[in-house]
């Protein structure tokens, strides 16, 4: 990558991963515990030092579970709705209790450096690192999540799109590129972004509540796609009864045809969210827009020393 990247950061990905990864001990001087705001703070810095971006955004889950998404797909995400979910209210996520005022105080000091977040209406985070990677014609974009789902971001052109993928934590964090995904989804390099994508709507993903085409697991969607090259081409062979594709692979796939029609959309990450950011420009700032409001929240939250560690790796960037 010959220019400095642009850092997307999955919001919600990060700070889940801090808050469960970090002891709730650690707490503000009131007693509130920050352990997801520090860490997350202290992951911000690391991937600053480590990428050495000129831009960065993070990326909010304004909307976790898009209805559109649910009209289509009626169990996506069901299970993580709130059991007690108040009447006549938008379905509200199983976030644990000690998280949701942390996300607020992140916000705060992110909003205070004068760090842009985005968010979009009716969006994921997905969907929002979906639009801002595929509108992307300068610099090379990394984009940081634990969500697999967002390998289907990766290609070559126009720009350079790398995913680095948190599955097993920061430290051992992968980047992931056409080349890679094809190694290692065995789907083919020369569409690894989109094929990946038809690979996670065949296998399904328990997670997100998709139950995918039955009998057909991630091998054999692989194996499919290398022999077809894509989704369209695996199904025009299942229509088509002088096809080599195998019996029991045809009567599958038919069989799924309506829930793999309605499954595409809610599998791929949309590239045209009306994303809207926090500030005026996605530059990374080399110091506090509002200097002293930093240090008040550093202080009230008990986090000068992560506060410490941002502003030494932005101190560590170029000017």
């Amino acid at each position: 990558m010959s220019n400095p990247p642009v850092l997307l950061l999955d919001g919600a990905s990060m700070w889940f991963r801090s808050y469960f990864g970090i002891p709730s001990s650690i707490t503000a001087p009131d007693g509130r515990p920050v352990n997801a705001l520090r860490g997350f703070l202290d992951a911000v810095a690391t991937l600053i030092t480590r990428e050495r971006p000129h831009r960065l955004v993070v990326c909010r889950d304004d909307d976790w579970r898009p209805q559109w998404r649910v009209d289509l797909i009626p169990s996506y995400k069901a299970h993580r709705v709130a059991e007690e979910n108040p009447a006549g209210e938008p379905d509200i996520e199983e976030v644990p209790d000690e998280l949701t005022p942390q996300v607020d105080m992140i916000m705060e000091i992110l909003d205070a450096f004068g760090i842009a977040t985005a968010g979009a209406p009716e969006a994921e985070a997905d969907d929002v690192l979906g639009t801002l990677a595929d509108r992307e014609r300068r610099d090379p974009v990394v984009v940081v999540s634990g969500d697999r789902d967002l390998l289907q971001l990766v290609r070559d052109e126009p720009v350079a799109v790398r995913v680095l993928y948190l599955g097993r934590g920061l430290a051992k964090a992968t980047k992931y590129g056409p080349r890679e995904v094809a190694e290692n989804y065995a789907v083919p390099v020369d569409r690894a972004g989109p094929a990946y994508a038809e690979l996670a709507l065949l296998r399904g993903d328990p997670s997100d509540g998709l139950p995918g085409v039955s009998g057909i697991g991630e091998k054999t969607a692989a194996t499919l796609l290398a022999q077809h090259g894509s989704l369209e081409q695996i199904l025009a062979a299942a229509h088509d009864p002088k096809s080599r594709l195998a019996k029991a692979h045809r009567t599958k796939l038919l069989s799924a045809t309506d829930y793999i029609d309605r499954a595409g959309p809610v599998v791929k990450v949309a590239i045209d969210a009306a994303v809207t950011m926090s500030t005026k420009t996605d530059a990374l700032p080399l110091a506090a827009e509002h200097p002293r409001k930093v240090a008040e929240l550093a202080q009230r939250y008990g986090v000068s020393s992560s506060i410490g560690r941002l502003q030494k790796a932005l101190d560590s960037l170029p000017g």
